[in-house]
């Protein structure tokens, strides 16, 4: 970890990382655009996501699931508690989101105005294969997507595993498929001979993912494109060292690219996390890739919490934990983060499995602009009018005036044919 202070900060520190162009994911989702399922039977052999004799193949089908049950309850029979509780969890929050927004219907001039929440038709929801079976991505993008509504949720997740397909069927997921990377986005974004379009993906995948969501933007709708996962702590304790090391680490282990950074106005709590997660690592399963990362995090010593609220407000971090005596006295200060954790008592892990928020969020500095995925997502708030005889009067006066001084007559004329004075 490298040890800096304030007022040797330079802009690397709040820098972007610029999204690796991919031009060959075009190339790749043109193929599915063309060639529908019998290009995914062919990529998905060719980058070892399944090798499939038709596209009957990609869906899971109910003895697969019964199997991936099985396995389940004869290996890590405890597991499927586990995941009921956080989809207990995780559905309880997104209600609770849900009820906070209301239909409007108001009157004015005998005139009515108003919205109504319309959930989305069709979503997909992309879970990682990678090195790790993501299970907890299962829930986190079903669940919210179940509570506002939507009438089909896919998922898909390739070299899919048995907690998977467990976790997204107890989610609720309609239709669970076996495909994954740029053809998977491009199928569900287009649509196949054995798959409809959706109208929106989410969910966290590698860079081919990210860069096939950016490219069918547009066609669908996305969550967001998300970039390696990131945590800002902003600590004082010394003897708060070991919880922040591992708090670190955990993110560290996500991939090489991760990033924590530490902000604190005390030297040697810096001093005492570094040997924390040096003791750590000696016995860490994923210290090949904790290591690495680790090595690249950040801590900077600040002269005081005002420095530390600045910091954290320009990185705009996925995770913000805030630890010390002071952390709730100062919560409302950080305006641009993904997700915060209040307090020692708070682990960032229990935001990624278990507590009810929900861990897709925004990387990269995205937070200064949206929050991280929820029950929002999935709804349409569409707004409807109904005018009286009397207003239209004045509706139509104003109008016609607006649409003359941007020069759009035929504007002025649809305003100007509804005026009482017209109609006489």
């Amino acid at each position: 970890m490298k040890i800096i202070n304030y007022k040797d900060i330079d802009e690397t520190f709040f820098q972007k990382i610029e999204f690796e162009e991919l031009p060959y994911v075009n190339e790749i989702i043109q193929k599915v655009k063309e060639e529908k399922d019998s290009a995914l039977i062919e990529l998905s052999k060719k980058f070892g996501d399944g090798d499939f004799s038709s596209a009957d193949d990609f869906l899971v089908s109910e003895d697969e699931i019964d199997e991936a049950y099985d396995k389940i309850n004869k290996t890590n029979p405890v597991l499927l508690d586990c995941i009921n509780k956080a989809i207990e969890n995780v559905e309880e929050f997104a209600l609770r989101q849900l009820n906070s927004i209301k239909p409007l219907e108001y009157e004015k001039n005998n005139s009515i105005l108003g919205h109504k929440i319309i959930p989305l038709e069709r979503v997909l929801c992309y879970c990682p294969g990678g090195n790790y079976p993501l299970l907890s991505s299962c829930y986190m993008t079903i669940i919210p997507a179940k509570v506002a509504g939507v009438k089909e949720i896919c998922l898909t997740s390739p070299k899919i595993s048995p907690e998977v397909i467990v976790s997204a069927h107890l989610s609720g997921a309609d239709k669970i498929y076996k495909l994954g990377g740029a053809q998977a986005i491009a199928a569900f974004a287009y649509g196949t001979q054995s798959i409809k379009p959706v109208d929106k993906i989410v969910g966290p995948g590698n860079k081919f993912v990210a860069a096939a969501k950016k490219a069918v933007y547009g066609a669908v709708d996305i969550d967001f494109i998300a970039g390696p996962s990131e945590v800002l702590i902003v600590a004082d304790d010394v003897n708060d060292a070991g919880l922040i090391a591992a708090d670190m680490l955990a993110q560290c282990e996500h991939d090489k690219d991760a990033r924590s950074y530490l902000i604190t106005t005390n030297e040697a709590l810096a001093k005492e996390v570094e040997f924390f997660a040096g003791e750590f690592l000696k016995t860490l399963k994923t210290a090949n890739i904790a290591k690495v990362s680790f090595e690249k995090s950040i801590c900077t010593i600040v002269d005081n919490i005002e420095q530390a609220i600045e910091l954290a407000n320009k990185r705009a971090p996925e995770h913000l934990e805030l630890l010390g005596k002071n952390a709730l006295k100062i919560k409302d200060e950080f305006l641009n983060y993904g997700s915060m954790f209040i307090g020692k008592n708070c682990a960032e892990v229990f935001g990624d499995y278990c507590s009810g928020t929900n861990h897709v969020l925004p990387t990269n500095k995205c937070a200064r602009y949206t929050g991280g995925l929820s029950v929002f997502d999935f709804i349409k708030i569409q707004t409807y009018q109904k005018i009286s005889d009397k207003y239209k009067d004045e509706l139509s006066k104003t109008a016609s005036i607006l649409a003359q001084a941007e020069g759009l007559f035929a504007h002025k004329l649809a305003a100007d044919l509804r005026s009482n004075k017209n109609n006489k």
